[in-house]
């Protein structure tokens, strides 16, 4: 099945919230996250051409939610897709998902396989091993940058190339499959836009590995599995037959209860850290600097202090807000405010509506680079937290050390674009013009 990009002109909130093309108008998507929040917050949605679910705005509700792991499950429905789209899944793969990795899963398999790697995302682990390199890498794309002279798109020459150079290193995947690796990532989480996918398939024009661009605005999602498949398949059997000091080996060779993981799970495991170790990181990477241009007072700010950076990169990411929701079913009947709640009933936990809660955070409609405290969820919360949320905040906090001080002045060109897509987008574009200290 291709996935197109739709154009719907639909009327009810009900519509608006599932809409991938709402979501290129953050305004009007804040909007009707904040009727919600305001009027219903625990709210029974029934869009068309959706299966129905209740949508969970509230940062108190969706927190509840994400600790009761037991009440609401992850492997039912993980993300909100077309009745379709749905279908042709489970058509095609016999599972209601193209992958198994850490999102898809409930424990036990869940706490199993996040153990795997999780002392190789620990803070102390992340701060140690990585750091230096991560340096190196912003300071190599900072260059590039300056190269470029005043006037720049930072998403497209800098946001998405810094974050994959990181997280391929990590995984040992080579330089020149970069390309390849973010046309994929580009086209798992940007199917839905064709200017995203115009882009994807300018990356590997002529790559011998993907064959070269058809042309074709469409992607198809198994096809693309089969791609991940092939690519990651080929590193386990290498990195079991020539281990080496990175998360591919740790990965091939992790054991689940003493024996190996089982394939499907490790090639997922392979997809989730390529694809979403790096794109969310250059949403936020990318939004963080788009406000910097907007606010003046904001940059300065930084530059006068650039203690305030860690501060800034949480402000970034809860601005940005990457992974719109993600979905989870109840498994017996309760309550979640006021509303009861059945079992096998689905729940879409919508972090951008959370992340903009008056209840929890002053003025959540502005961006305050030094704002403190933040209880931002845009990494989730409970036992799904983000296993790569230290290196993600590493990233952000070195590039903005490296690069701020090396800013004079830095203003909008002209309005950034917003990619289409309901559960992971951000900025497409970020005209930049940069005066250089």
């Amino acid at each position: 099945m291709a996935t197109q990009a739709f154009s719907w002109s639909r009327e009810t909130i009900d519509d608006r919230i599932v809409n991938p093309e709402v979501y290129t108008d953050t305004a009007a998507l804040l909007a009707d996250y904040a009727t919600l929040r305001r009027d219903d917050p625990v709210h029974w949605t029934e869009p068309k051409g959706y299966r129905p679910f209740w949508a969970i705005t509230r940062h108190a509700d969706i927190t509840s939610v994400s600790k009761a792991n037991d009440l609401f499950i992850n492997r039912e429905r993980t993300y909100l897709s077309p009745i379709e789209g749905e279908q042709w899944i489970l058509q095609t793969t016999g599972d209601t998902h193209l992958f198994r990795t850490l999102v898809d899963l409930d424990d036990p398999e869940h706490r199993k396989l996040r153990q795997i790697t999780h002392s190789w995302f620990q803070p102390g682990a992340v701060k140690s091993n990585l750091e230096p390199k991560v340096r190196a890498i912003a300071r190599e794309h900072i260059e590039l940058m300056k190269s470029r002279g005043e006037t720049l798109d930072f998403v497209n020459e800098v946001a998405l190339f810094y974050p994959l150079r990181v997280i391929m290193e990590i995984l040992g995947v080579p330089r020149e499959d970069e390309p390849m690796m973010l046309k994929l990532t580009q086209e798992t989480f940007g199917s839905l836009d064709p200017d995203v996918i115009a882009r994807s398939q300018m990356l590997t024009e002529g790559a011998s590995f993907w064959g070269g661009s058809s042309g074709n605005k469409q992607v198809d999602l198994f096809q693309l599995a089969q791609v991940f498949f092939q690519y990651f398949g080929a590193v386990i059997a290498d990195r079991r037959a020539n281990p080496r000091d990175d998360v591919a080996t740790v990965i091939a060779n992790g054991l689940i209860d003493g024996q190996p993981i089982p394939e499907r799970e490790a090639l997922s495991y392979y997809v989730i850290t390529a694809t979403a170790g790096h794109d969310t990181t250059s949403t936020s990477a990318a939004g963080g600097f788009c406000e910097l241009a907007r606010n003046p007072a904001e940059l300065a700010k930084l530059k006068a202090d650039p203690s305030l950076i860690p501060l800034f990169v949480e402000e970034a990411i809860r601005w940005t807000t990457p992974v719109k929701h993600f979905m989870r079913t109840a498994t017996q009947d309760t309550e979640l405010g006021g509303k009861t709640i059945r079992k096998g009933d689905a729940l879409a936990l919508f972090y951008m509506s959370g992340n903009r809660d008056e209840a929890v955070f002053d003025e959540p409609d502005l961006f305050k680079a030094d704002r403190n405290p933040n209880k931002h969820i845009a990494f989730g919360h409970g036992a799904h937290l983000c296993l790569g949320m230290h290196l993600a905040r590493l990233e952000l906090k070195i590039l903005f050390e490296e690069l701020l001080p090396l800013i004079d002045t830095l203003e909008l060109t002209a309005e950034p674009k917003i990619s289409t897509g309901n559960f992971v987008n951000g900025l497409k574009t970020l005209p930049v013009r940069v005066t250089w200290a």
